[in-house]
């Protein structure tokens, strides 16, 4: 898998997303911000994106996915 296969998958499951990926070899790192996270706990969010994924997580094309989620108001709080 590509990072931007990775990416594609995460924004078809979560459409409202901005999504960036890095890695190769099967280990990818997500940023993605998304409104559907307000008021999600973490490990809900991160639920939410291993969900987009995981039928190449289960096919064995994913190995490893590290996450980071932010809504739209922590990305800006994060960015400042």
């Amino acid at each position: 898998m590509t990072p931007d296969q990775v990416k594609t998958l995460i924004e078809t499951g979560l459409p409202d997303a901005q999504v960036s990926v890095t890695g190769s070899e099967g280990h990818f790192e997500a940023q993605v911000i998304s409104e559907a996270f307000a008021g999600q706990s973490r490990i809900k969010r991160h639920q939410m994106v291993n969900a987009t994924v995981m039928n190449e997580i289960t096919s064995g094309a994913l190995h490893a996915l590290s996450i980071r989620t932010f809504t739209p108001e922590e990305a800006d709080t994060n960015a400042s």
